[in-house]
């Protein structure tokens, strides 16, 4: 099947990033990996990362985990045989190529390929 397929992190949708670092990084106990204005930050959260997105930023509209793929045009051509189904995208970031996939339950996953 390719590559193995890491889990980087979990993208938590929040209306205003410095209210959410404070919030997030004091009541948990995170570290503050960067933060990238008012439209992300990452957290530390042991092992993976607590991503936390701005109105901008935010784009699978809840929370839901974000995969790193090899492949992302290959994964999205897989997608539909699996059970899932294409929410939004690809688009292209100014990291990733990235789209917001469902699974056959009405979750939201994320899934990028780096660019």
């Amino acid at each position: 099947m390719g590559s193995r397929t890491v889990l980087r992190q979990v993208v938590q949708p929040v209306g205003d990033i410095p209210s959410a670092l404070e919030f997030y990084a004091s009541l948990l106990g995170l570290e503050i990996r960067f933060v990238d204005e008012g439209r992300y930050a990452a957290l530390d959260a042991g092992g993976t990362t607590l991503a936390l997105a701005g109105p901008e930023e935010d784009v699978a509209l809840v929370s839901a985990p974000a995969f790193t793929v090899s492949d992302l045009d290959d994964f999205l051509s897989r997608l539909a045989a699996a059970g899932g189904s294409l929410v939004k995208g690809p688009e292209a970031g100014p990291h990733e190529r990235s789209a917001v996939v469902g699974d056959p339950w009405g979750n939201r996953i994320i899934v990028s390929q780096p660019r």
